[in-house]
């Protein structure tokens, strides 16, 4: 008698999808190590309690998302699982450009939730948008407040007046009307679901709390971690200048499509504490202490949450 050979064991499919996001936070960490490498090193000299102020901030950043996702969204999403989606969502948004990622993640979770694919896509619209009001917003108001916070000349590259950024704004609004117009039917259809889903979400005063609450909390939280840690390595720079700074560059840095922010984020930033009275080293010492605290070490945890989700069929 021939001896039968055993089946090979095949990995499933959902084993595999949950292990991707751990290669691919390793590749990322071995690819830009001497920045993370030379960000640890600075945050041994820093104050320890402004630190954990810091981080302290940086993981409320993610319960505002939370309430900001939730209140795009009429038909309620389950807490837990929503917050657990905003921290492993930070990951991939770190692996994609201009916030694919995080979307992406997102989507999934209001899919795997019941929600029909058009309410989803207009509630994930509804939120980017609150989130860019209020980012703008925000740092309108504290330019007005504090209009000597930041020279908005420091922000660009020397020999680059603000005519050639409403050049390069304008062709920008130019190129983005004329692929409106292109698919118009399509964008048409698609805004009128975004309108019909706010209409529904502003007759709700606890969503209209949670998205304009949150979109608001998201940018200033954020802020706030950066002025602890500039706080904790002894820069001397004015609180409000210091929050204006980060604002500013962040704003300016969205413009760039690098996977989170990376390397855009930095440069905008670096330039906008120096703009406000920092030395680049201390600002280079800041901007690396507060992405090695809100990037680079929820990184790896982040990823692990995302293949968990993965598993337990939650995304």
């Amino acid at each position: 008698m021939t001896e039968r050979k055993a089946p090979r064991r095949r990995l499933p499919l959902r084993t595999l999808l949950c292990l991707v996001p751990v290669v691919a936070v390793a590749v990322w960490v071995v690819r830009h190590w001497p920045v993370v490498a030379e960000g640890a090193e600075q945050l041994p000299a820093a104050d320890p309690p402004l630190l954990l102020v810091a981080v302290t901030t940086t993981a409320l950043a993610w319960v505002a998302a939370a309430c900001a996702r939730q209140g795009a969204l009429v038909q309620p999403l389950p807490a837990g699982r929503l917050l657990a989606t905003q921290f492993a969502a930070g990951a991939a948004n770190h692996l994609l450009p201009s916030g694919l990622g995080a979307g992406a993640v997102n989507l999934r979770f209001m899919t795997v939730c019941g929600v029909p694919p058009a309410r989803s896509s207009s509630a994930l619209a509804l939120y980017l948008m609150a989130e860019v009001v209020g980012r703008v917003g925000l740092t309108l108001v504290l330019l007005v407040a504090f209009p000597d916070a930041l020279p908005l000349h420091t922000l660009l590259p020397d020999g680059v007046g603000f005519p050639a950024v409403a050049l390069v704004a304008g062709a920008a609004l130019l190129v983005l009307v004329l692929a409106v117009g292109a698919l118009r039917k399509v964008v048409r259809e698609f805004l009128g679901t975004v309108v019909r889903e706010a209409r529904s979400v502003h007759r709700r005063p606890a969503r209209v709390l949670a998205l304009w609450g949150g979109s608001l909390a998201f940018p200033a939280l954020q802020a706030a971690g950066l002025v602890a840690v500039a706080l904790a390595l002894g820069v001397a720079v004015p609180v409000m200048h210091l929050a204006v700074a980060y604002l500013t560059a962040s704003v300016v840095a969205a413009v760039v499509p690098t996977p989170g922010g990376i390397g855009s984020v930095e440069a905008a930033l670096v330039v906008a504490l120096v703009g406000v009275g920092a030395t680049t080293a201390a600002a280079t010492a800041v901007v690396l202490g507060y992405r090695l605290i809100t990037v680079w070490l929820p990184l790896l945890p982040g990823a692990l949450t995302l293949g968990a989700l993965v598993r337990w069929k939650v995304l």
